[in-house]
């Protein structure tokens, strides 16, 4: 007769360390000493994690969108970056030629009347060169063009785009052309020429890769490394993109949808470049989606850096506000909308960083009054700090914002310690190290977010969600802001540190949380976070449904245990459990170490696994 079944759990050890000197206020450790963390895992003292605990914050900056995830490879495809003024600066588009072959300029006669600049291209030679005259644009620091055969397809680009020509028949027309790569050129421009003496009109110029992922516009590679850190949650566009230097620069959604041509794309004053918003309020909730997270969609509350809409004046914003929400309901599936389905959207976010300012809580209560009593489900997001009182005002969540250097915020491990356990939760939504301590992406600021966010486990009956910022940064742009969680160019991408640690994090959400506590005869316990989870493990499905089938309603847990070492010396730890209900399958137990032989190391294109 078989004896009663047993539960194996397997036991995975994630060290974050180093082997030198990690901060000069960081209390000397003897290598020799022993540090014991001791693992409660009783059922009765595990509390579960949010579903939604940890996801990822996309803001466009560091072009992170446009030359970025959002696989458009034509900068100013509009002609529209330079202004509603005529003749306009037409950056980056350059000519194909001199000034004796072909002239140039904007005017306001395109067929789109939400972008009403085009390019009016007059070619001047009768006997032009062999390559013809005309413009070109280098795309986001050069157009990566790739040559391989996979069986018999070849990688391919879409080119389209509008023109206009002076004689015969003058109505737009649009043009689509497949672009076959027949090498591979990681810097790459796109040239429209011609060997006529005439004169055209262009506009709304396109260059999508055939090969985005799902055919939905976004990068492969940059969205598998989204993928990878598993993130319940996506807070989108912003930041102080939503915000804008001035209201007439925020991100606008409702002219951020419909056909990508009727686009008019807008200056983002805070991070000083254009965008044509091919990346709007549908791309994000369709990334959203393809990702498996939850959309935070954050709006403009009529506040801006330099100026604010008073309460008196702000039923417009509200209208419009309700407007968008309504796409929960199918109510933008008008072709003009561009938006196929539904989607839906759970958490909004009622401005950003606008605590302080002279209308917040007017406009605040307007936005909160008008969405609770048409959509009392979606839960509603407020920019003040509750982490030590009560707000004076309603919310459901409440956000969070830090950055600090390193030392600080290891120390911030236990900042909700204390905080409220009813009324709304945090929802620490940008926190990273950063200035000296951040480098471009140190293992030195991983360290200290790691802690942190062991603490944001431990207090996660206060704490709703936690996400790092800035997300994408792309390498070949003057930096605005260090670090960044995943760095590329035209054809490249890495993690930082940062990027692993949080990959570390990954399996929280949702999992149950296990009490720690760390023992020493010396100091070396105050320079460690520790937190430790059991979960179901979705990802070995196969091995784990044979023994559920077997032992019914039992399921196998994995057990995780996270371990950040911030002092100056290497650290003996023993670990030891208590109220397990499970035998740990030490065979199958691994551990995972994030380390490097200097604290400030960083990852590089050369070496992205540093």
């Amino acid at each position: 007769m078989e004896g009663p079944p047993r539960t194996l759990i397997h036991l995975l050890l994630l060290l974050l360390c180093i082997a030198s000197k990690c901060l000069g206020g960081a209390s000397g450790l003897n290598s020799t000493q022993m540090v014991t963390l001791k693992v409660d895992a009783s059922p009765k003292l595990a509390r579960k994690i949010p579903d939604t605990f940890l996801g990822v914050f996309f803001e466009e900056m560091g072009h992170g969108g446009a030359g970025g995830i959002w696989a458009e490879l034509v900068s100013n495809r509009g002609f529209e970056a330079g202004g509603p003024n005529t003749p306009s600066n037409i950056d980056p588009w350059l000519i194909v030629g001199d000034d004796s072959s072909v002239y140039v300029e904007t005017d306001r006669s395109s067929c789109f009347s939400r972008n009403i600049v085009a390019l009016r291209m007059e070619v001047l030679c009768n006997d032009c060169p062999a390559g013809g005259v005309g413009i070109y644009n280098p795309g986001f620091w050069g157009m990566p063009y790739v040559w391989t055969r996979r069986g018999s397809l070849i990688i391919q680009a879409l080119l389209k785009y509008w023109f206009c020509r002076v004689a015969g028949d003058s109505k737009w027309i649009k043009v689509e052309k497949k672009l076959v790569a027949k090498g591979t050129n990681r810097t790459s421009r796109l040239q429209i020429t011609s060997k006529k003496k005439g004169t055209v009109w262009l506009d709304q110029v396109s260059l999508m890769p055939a090969d985005t992922y799902k055919g939905h516009g976004f990068r492969k590679g940059l969205v598998s490394m989204l993928m990878d850190l598993k993130p319940r949650f996506l807070r989108f566009p912003g930041g102080c993109f939503v915000e804008g230097g001035w209201l007439r620069n925020a991100f606008r959604w409702r002219q951020s949808i419909g056909p990508w041509e009727e686009r008019p794309g807008h200056f983002g004053d805070c991070w000083q470049y254009w965008t044509d918003d091919g990346l709007g309020y549908y791309e994000f909730l369709l990334l959203s989606e393809d990702i498996g997270a939850a959309p935070i969609w954050v709006f403009n509350n009529g506040i801006s850096y330099n100026d604010e809409v008073n309460t008196a004046t702000i039923a417009p914003f509200v209208k419009n506000l309700l407007e968008a929400v309504r796409i929960r309901h199918g109510a933008l599936l008008e072709p003009k909308w561009g938006i196929p389905k539904p989607f839906p959207v759970k958490y909004v976010a009622i401005g950003n960083e606008d605590c302080e300012r002279k209308f917040y809580r007017g406009n605040y209560l307007k936005f909160y009054n008008a969405i609770r009593e048409v959509y009392p489900d979606i839960q509603l997001i407020s920019n003040c700090d509750g982490s030590s009182g009560p707000l004076d005002h309603p919310a459901d969540i409440y956000d969070f914002h830090v950055y600090a250097d390193a030392k600080t915020l290891f120390s911030m491990k236990s900042t909700f310690d204390k905080s409220p356990r009813s009324g709304p939760k945090a929802f620490v939504s940008e926190y990273a190290v950063w200035k000296t301590d951040a480098g471009r992406g140190t293992l030195l600021a991983a360290l200290a977010e790691a802690a942190f966010l062991t603490g944001l486990e431990k207090n996660s009956d206060a704490v709703e969600m936690a996400c790092h910022a800035p997300l994408f940064v792309n390498d070949d742009i003057e930096k605005k802001w260090n670090p960044d969680v995943i760095v590329f160019n035209t054809w490249q991408h890495y993690g930082t540190p940062s990027y692993w640690m949080q990959k570390l994090f990954r399996e929280s959400s949702g999992a149950m949380v296990h009490p720690t506590t760390t023992i020493s005869s010396g100091s070396s316990a105050d320079s460690l976070a520790a937190s430790a989870i059991t979960w179901k493990d979705s990802e070995n499905n196969d091995s784990f449904l044979r023994v559920k089938a077997r032992l019914r309603s039992v399921l196998i847990p994995e057990a995780l245990v996270q371990i950040v070492n911030f002092g100056s010396d290497a650290i003996r730890v023993a670990i030891s459990t208590a109220g397990l209900q499970a035998t740990i399958d030490v065979l199958r137990s691994t551990a995972t170490v994030l380390t490097s032989t200097a604290v400030m190391d960083e990852n590089s294109f050369s070496n992205p696994n540093k």
